[in-house]
């Protein structure tokens, strides 16, 4: 009797060989991006308080506010954390229609991509409250959606965890990164429809300067690298970690079958 031949999963690709590149690339970038940040850009308005003011039970008296410099970093890793749940909805919608095992590792992959920047644009926007609102939290609406975005980025990894039988553990898993996509968008334009008169809209309302501009570019190119060299790192392990499984499982059968 002949056996078929296993299909094993690929062991790498062309990217793998240009993800150390793109890394070294964007720690390159975003640590220029740190510079800038400090010592190109000018302060943005309202950045520096004239005489004394109460900023979160404290006095400060014309001081450059750290929030600034958070925010070259706060807007970058958030729209990193879009672009990871974009391609991890597109991922998603590929294994509904197709079922291919390999479609649901490109989405997972990029659903913990983008929980790490998630998780540091809720970090460095609790700093940028901190500093610029004088508290550490407020349901205003950008905050509260985004929030909503990172449970259900944690759910999504919940029940991954809960479902053992893959093809269903994938199509559960699919179904909400779909839906962690239909959140993005929200998120970005909840400022626009509901004005809170808080959170900034700094592209519509002209905010940024040249120098401003140029730094928050900067950053955002390193991020983005930095991002695409962690997906194929990581992608490339677990791809690796099914390779050896399957010839686990095909070494199962050979032994059953004697």
């Amino acid at each position: 009797m002949t056996n078929k031949p296993v299909k094993l999963p690929e062991a790498g690709q062309w990217p793998d060989k240009v993800a150390p590149w793109a890394l070294l690339a964007g720690i390159v970038l975003s640590t220029l991006g740190f510079l800038m940040a400090f010592l190109y850009a000018g302060p943005v308005n309202g950045a520096a308080v004239d005489g004394v003011e109460l900023i979160g039970g404290q006095m400060v008296a014309n001081k450059l506010l750290l929030s600034q410099k958070i925010f070259y970093f706060h807007m970058p890793v958030a729209l990193v954390s879009f672009c990871a749940l974009a391609f991890a909805c597109y991922y998603s919608v590929r294994f509904l229609a197709t079922k291919n095992q390999r479609f649901d590792t490109c989405a997972k992959v990029c659903m913990e991509i983008s929980l790490v920047f998630v998780v540091c644009t809720m970090i460095t926007g609790d700093l940028w409250e901190r500093f610029e609102w004088g508290v550490w939290w407020t349901w205003e609406p950008r905050l509260t959606t985004y929030l909503i975005l990172m449970l259900i980025v944690i759910a999504y990894f919940v029940l991954r965890n809960a479902i053992d039988e893959p093809e269903r553990r994938g199509v559960y898993a699919a179904v909400i990164g779909i839906i962690a996509m239909v959140d993005v968008p929200i998120c970005f334009m909840v400022t626009r429809l509901i004005p809170s008169g808080v959170h900034p809209v700094v592209l519509r309302e002209g905010g940024m300067s040249g120098d401003m501009g140029m730094t928050v570019a900067v950053c955002l190119a390193g991020l983005m690298l930095v991002g695409f060299a962690l997906y194929r790192f990581r992608f490339r392990q677990v791809r690796l970690q099914e390779r050896l499984q399957a010839l686990k499982d095909e070494v199962e059968v050979l032994e059953e079958r004697r």
